[in-house]
């Protein structure tokens, strides 16, 4: 059965008229005729009964109507369907993200992008840049926005820097170092640390302890955690302070405070990341944020 077919069937259905189905489709009636007859014939039942003066459907041509409906609606989407795909306005996003740009311009991006292209599912996944590239490695993973030092982009990707921030130090709110408005690094090498573990981060963690060994301090390092909400909870409980980006302030942890330095001492960079000759959706949302950053 072809498409042709189930057109012509459509047209006549619809005028109940040999001729004025024939005129619509732009054909002569004695070939719209033929076609019908051999497509009852390819279905083994009449479609339409047939008298001089009048040409009705039967049980099986109603049946057949609204299904051969649908699948000329289907088929005329297809090629829609196609130019978007290949546009990247339809398909499946797997995203990747550290926790820090979700208190940033991550969730402002994700909505407007979704509001720019229905047309695709976004799948995100909250996670530290080692597990993200193990998932690029199995390849469960489109893009990413990691966290890194400054220029320390993960090699073998492209990449595009969206955000770059100072760190701040976070403090208990009852630390003496609470109640100064900036503090010097003097002031807080020497005390505990509560910091993440160096496979989450490298590039971040190396430049953290590089303040310590440039100034020949062996960090206190009193913990280890993984989320930042899990190193700012530990900082509330006393088990020290912490190095944590900028944005991370907008994470109001009762007991915490943050504190700026008084000289600029350390800053990190979040980049989104992406494989070599990514699918157009992928590219699609790299543009999309590129315009926004």
């Amino acid at each position: 059965m072809e498409l042709r077919q189930l057109r012509q069937f459509v047209a006549v259905a619809e005028e109940l008229h040999f001729g004025r189905a024939a005129a619509r489709l732009h054909m002569t009636q004695p070939p719209l005729t033929m076609a019908i007859r051999q497509l009852e014939s390819l279905l083994g039942v009449p479609l339409f009964l047939r008298t001089r003066r009048s040409v009705r459907l039967t049980a099986a041509g109603e049946a057949l109507l609204p299904r051969a409906r649908r699948l000329l609606a289907e088929a005329e989407a297809l090629a829609p369907l196609a130019r978007a795909a290949a546009q990247g306005a339809l398909g499946r996003l797997r995203l990747g993200f550290v926790s820090t740009i979700g208190f940033g311009p991550l969730p402002g991006w994700l909505k407007s992008f979704r509001e720019a292209n229905p047309g695709v599912e976004l799948a995100l996944q909250e996670a530290t840049l080692d597990v993200q590239l193990q998932a690029f490695a199995a390849g469960t993973l489109d893009a990413g926005f990691v966290l890194h030092a400054p220029g320390a982009v993960p090699l073998g990707f492209q990449a595009l820097s969206v955000l770059r921030e100072p760190l701040v130090l976070a403090v208990a709110r009852d630390h003496p170092l609470a109640g100064r408005p900036r503090l010097a690094l003097r002031q807080v090498l020497g005390e505990p640390l509560v910091i993440f573990p160096r496979e989450i981060t490298p590039s971040l963690y190396d430049a953290v302890l590089s303040l310590y060994s440039a100034r020949r301090i062996a960090p206190r390092i009193a913990q280890e955690a993984i989320q930042m909400q899990t190193i700012v909870n530990l900082v509330s409980a006393g088990m020290g302070v912490a190095w944590v980006p900028e944005s991370v302030t907008r994470l109001q942890r009762p007991g915490v405070t943050y504190r700026p330095m008084r000289a600029a001492a350390l800053a990190c960079e979040t980049s989104l990341i992406w494989t070599a000759s990514p699918a157009p959706v992928v590219q699609r949302f790299v543009d999309h944020v590129r315009a926004h950053v």
